[in-house]
């Protein structure tokens, strides 16, 4: 039993010396067998450079047109004079509970849906399809441009409450 251990030693051993060869120094092993590319020419770097200089002059330029953004201050206290205006404060916590839960419900329920197979895609079908149909219909042509302008002042109107349902 001895000797069968030895000799199993004895080959493992024999056998990672045959796996594993020495290889020179100075030799590169290259395992892809991919082209090797050139390096990077010089004048590309330094074009990139002068697109990168130009572009974050433009974003400077356009950062200092811009009015200071709001104070935090000055929203928290806009946000508390709304609350405190409000007379129904329940009603407003029911309906942001109600959203929260809507939201968790419609997560749980799109989630199901994009584990049914070929489901996602044919639904991903269907979006494409509304959507070249609403760019056909809506935006495509000035009258109807018009058209979808006009609707969508009426329904803003409605919300609001300025205007009469018909």
């Amino acid at each position: 039993m001895k000797m069968a251990t030895a000799f199993a030693a004895a080959t493992s051993s024999a056998a990672t010396a045959v796996v594993l060869p020495r290889l020179p120094s100075t030799t590169a092993v290259r395992c892809s067998s991919l082209p090797h590319l050139p390096a990077r020419s010089f004048s590309t770097s330094i074009k990139q450079i002068s697109v990168s200089r130009r572009s974050s002059l433009l974003k400077i330029k356009a950062s200092e047109d811009a009015s200071s953004p709001p104070d935090a201050n000055e929203l928290f206290n806009d946000l508390k004079e709304k609350w405190d205006a409000l007379e129904d404060k329940s009603t407003v916590i029911f309906y942001g509970g109600g959203a929260v839960v809507a939201i968790w419900i419609s997560s749980i329920l799109v989630g199901a849906v994009n584990s049914v197979p070929l489901l996602p895609k044919i639904l991903e079908l269907v979006g494409l399809g509304y959507t070249g149909w609403f760019v056909y219909r809506y935006l495509l042509f000035k009258s109807s441009r018009k058209e979808l302008a006009t609707d969508i002042e009426w329904i803003k109107k409605k919300i609001a409450g300025t205007e009469e349902i018909i």
